[in-house]
């Protein structure tokens, strides 16, 4: 009987092995062909062409702390990936027995937006991985935080900070106060819910608030 379990346990860890292989494969394969169409450089140029990209000396430092430190806190010490963060999610979810963290650095969700959209599957993660692994040799950590804030969506038919701060509170992304800088920087994580109901949007407030005092404060 042991010696049963002992095949079994063998051949799980090869079956899991091949598939993970394969996956890996192909998700290579998606991500040379998405650069192939259009190179990383490329698609970074024709974002910041956009009429309504913002640079990040423009957008007031409460928002993109917050962003950092409600969306990913350890932004400026890990590369493309971040095992600890995943990790972390894991295990909240698990107990959770939910979906109620994710494990994306700010890169991932950066290469993810560019390139894979919504697509959920896991060789769309690994080309997203491949993809952040370029970002992160090719450009500096304020250039792709300033990347993420000017494509992400913000509800309402607004991607964009520019777009956002000016339909939101009639302001520009440097105008912002605290209390606005902390309240848009909780919309990403599910926009058309924080878009549209206020006392959620509040209750995302609080916990952007109480991350960005630790953020700050490390």
């Amino acid at each position: 009987m042991f010696r049963l379990i002992k095949k079994l346990i063998k051949l799980g860890l090869i079956i899991v092995i091949l598939a993970g292989s394969i996956i890996g494969l192909f998700g290579y394969f998606k991500y040379k062909e998405a650069i192939k169409e259009i190179p990383i450089t490329e698609k970074v140029a024709s974002i910041k062409e956009d009429e309504g990209f913002t640079p990040i000396d423009e957008i007031t430092l409460e928002f993109t702390d917050a962003i950092v430190a409600i969306e990913d806190h350890r932004f400026y010490e890990h590369g493309a990936f971040d095992f600890i963060s995943l990790v972390r999610a894991t295990f909240v979810n698990l107990k959770a027995r939910e979906i109620i963290q994710g494990g994306s650095t700010l890169t991932q969700q950066v290469a993810k937006n560019i390139y894979f959209g919504n697509d959920q599957s896991f060789i769309r993660k690994v080309a997203e991985l491949f993809v952040s692994l370029d970002l992160e040799r090719l450009y500096s950590k304020d250039d792709i935080l300033e990347l993420y804030v000017n494509i992400i969506y913000y509800g309402e038919g607004h991607y964009g900070i520019k777009e956002a701060s000016e339909n939101y509170f009639g302001k520009l992304p440097s105008e912002l106060s605290y209390d606005e800088a902390t309240l848009l920087a909780g919309f990403p994580q599910a926009p058309s819910v924080y878009s549209s109901n206020i006392d959620m949007a509040k209750q995302r407030q609080s916990e952007v608030m109480k991350a960005l005092t630790e953020y700050r404060s490390e």
